[in-house]
């Protein structure tokens, strides 16, 4: 965990802007792709810090713990980028956000909770107060299957 925490003390150094918006993550959902049984209930909870946006670019940290889908606890911190795609006229109306993040995350399945590196795609759909982020995890390994992550996004500050 402390080398998560120095990963994101770094990533924060790398940003000089300032802080836009403020929300909580509910990890809720994950959809696998196989018939074998996985835990698909991966309920926890994380962070995700929205630095000011770059015309319709998001630079954001993100940061989570939940139950994976073997039901152990897993942890990630990662940095992304977003496009945010407006959907309404209206600022505060329906958006559709397309990008990417790069983490570090522990598994007790992979490097018995070592943290290890990775890096998914992401997309997020939403309005001014809350989203729904989904991303998809390809098969890393024989023993793992690809899916679909789902969460619910709710802002609690905007600075």
């Amino acid at each position: 965990m402390r080398t998560l925490l120095a990963g994101l003390l770094m990533m924060i150094g790398i940003v000089q802007v300032h802080a836009d918006e403020f929300h909580l993550i509910v990890n809720g959902k994950a959809y696998h792709m196989t018939s074998r049984n996985y835990n698909e209930k991966n309920y926890g909870l994380g962070f995700e810090y929205d630095f000011a946006q770059s015309k319709n670019w998001i630079t954001f940290i993100n940061g989570s713990t939940f139950k994976d889908s073997l039901e152990n606890q897993s942890n990630y911190l990662g940095m992304g980028m977003k496009r945010r795609y407006k959907l309404e006229k209206d600022p505060n109306g329906w958006h559709l956000d397309l990008g990417f993040i790069a983490f570090l995350m522990t598994r007790k399945d992979m490097y018995d909770n070592r943290p290890f590196p990775g890096a998914l795609p992401m997309a997020s759909i939403g309005k001014q107060w809350f989203a729904i982020n989904a991303t998809y995890i390809p098969k890393v390994s024989p023993k793992h299957v690809n899916l679909f992550f789902f969460q619910l996004m709710f802002r609690l500050a905007e600075f």
